[in-house]
């Protein structure tokens, strides 16, 4: 396999210096060029012979998205970000893959591989760069709330529509999306989903339990308080913590 030629746009001059590192501790890269500048790295790129460019999201003075948005050239792009990675788990399926820092080996790892499958295979399902960096932009928007989350279990990623997703619940220091009555482990607290799920939408009855109230069939008591029944299939039966039976109804209107 040949080698894969790399830039990095990172505004960072430490985060340019350890992801090289990490990219050359691979033997898979070679980093033939770095910027700390982004108006300096996109002067660059117009001339570079590289196979995939590693930039970062939020820089000053031009953004990763802008510095796409005014390259000339058509270059597979691994967007490097501390951005909650909720925005970015639906791209997981694309081309355009992306790495939360700091940048974990394993992930760079599998990060490569889907890079070399693509030079493989000859590009010919890579998406419009431009389009996509268009479409992320938008979702990082503030104040953007979640509507999708991917499930990847070994090579396979499943996108869920947050919309179809009957409840959350954490088990086992796993976060679990049942979707259509079947569990997928997705890469979330539950904090970070009370955060960022519409909450019109979704309430957290428990501590390790989120629920998505329209799919809320019936309330009645239990042996140790309110359960909940809902409407999937399996009527699935959910324990209310006393502390969030006042919001649940709220949100339920009664």
């Amino acid at each position: 396999m040949p080698v894969i030629r790399a830039f990095v746009v990172d505004d960072e001059q430490l985060a340019v210096q350890r992801l090289a590192r990490l990219l050359g501790e691979t033997g898979r890269v070679t980093v033939v060029g770095s910027a700390i500048d982004p108006v300096d790295g996109l002067d660059q790129l117009r001339e570079a012979s590289i196979d995939v460019l590693f930039l970062d999201i939020q820089m000053p003075g031009m953004t990763g998205f802008e510095l796409i948005q005014r390259l000339d050239r058509d270059i597979p792009v691994v967007f490097t970000t501390a951005y909650d990675r909720y925005a970015l788990e639906a791209f997981a399926v694309n081309s355009i893959d992306y790495l939360l820092k700091p940048v974990e080996t394993e992930r760079l790892s599998r990060t490569l591989d889907k890079l070399e499958r693509f030079t493989t295979t000859g590009g010919t399902s890579r998406p419009d760069v431009r389009a996509l960096a268009r479409h992320l932009a938008q979702e990082l928007a503030p104040g953007r709330k979640l509507e999708r989350v991917a499930s990847r279990v070994g090579e396979r990623t499943t996108v869920l529509d947050v919309s179809r997703i009957t409840h959350f619940f954490a088990k086992d220091k796993l976060t679990f999306a049942v979707s259509a009555g079947r569990e997928h482990v997705i890469d979330f607290t539950m904090t970070e989903l009370e955060a960022h799920l519409d909450t019109r939408r979704f309430v957290r009855i428990h501590r390790a339990t989120i629920v998505n109230v329209s799919s809320v069939q019936e309330l009645y008591p239990g042996v140790d308080g309110l359960l909940i029944r809902l409407k999937d299939e399996s009527k699935t039966e959910l324990s209310v913590a006393r502390d969030r039976m006042r919001e649940l109804k709220d949100r339920l209107g009664i």
